[in-house]
């Protein structure tokens, strides 16, 4: 019988430094690497409709919208993670002059796809909780019409809601955004609930 290899651990310096020179994107926790996998036509369409979206609303305010190459660290648990978007308001913070690791967003996106929507509702979700910046979670289907939003209460518990219909508007209350799930789906090929 043979033995297992044991996972490399690395240091977040080492990781780090990985990274930024890395072909590929992975995720670090705790000292182990986690390769990413590469994203669908739905999952970039819904990416791409985000950002124009919200970047629309935001052009005049004091926030940013990044894509899925802004890295975000949960310092309290030691995790370095890619959230799909990203939005900040206000002064970000970076872990270093390479401005490459977010410490403080404030909305976060997750689109699902069957191999990382039990991971996005389960633990990434209670890892994110540990962002002490972070007011709202939104996960996104690419497979239905489907948003569903999660808003930090201030008793440190989280409000859910879930749309479901192309004429619903998400109210983005931390970054005073409405966000129409029919701008969300634009050409993006799935049924709609009520078809």
């Amino acid at each position: 019988m043979s033995a297992q290899p044991k996972p490399i651990r690395l240091s977040t310096e080492e990781y780090l430094a990985r990274e930024r020179r890395a072909e590929f994107k992975s995720e670090y926790f705790n000292g182990e690497l986690f390769a990413m996998a590469g994203a669908q036509q739905a999952h970039n369409l819904i990416v791409g409709n985000l950002l124009r979206t919200l970047g629309n609303q935001l052009v005049e305010r004091d926030c940013k919208v990044y894509p899925s190459d802004m890295r975000v660290k949960i310092a309290k648990i030691n995790k370095y993670t890619y959230p799909d978007v990203v939005v900040t308001c206000g002064k970000e913070n970076f872990e270093d002059a390479e401005v490459d690791t977010l410490l403080n967003p404030v909305v976060i996106f997750e689109i699902l796809s069957d191999s990382t929507e039990a991971y996005d509702r389960g633990k990434k979700f209670q890892h994110y909780q540990f962002l002490e910046s972070l007011s709202e979670y939104v996960l996104i289907s690419q497979d239905a019409v489907r948003v569903e939003q999660y808003i930090r209460q201030s008793d440190k518990t989280w409000q859910y809601s879930q749309y479901q219909e192309l004429g619903d508007l998400v109210k983005l209350e931390s970054v005073n955004c409405e966000l129409a799930l029919k701008d969300v789906y634009v050409k993006v090929e799935i049924e709609s609930n009520n078809s």
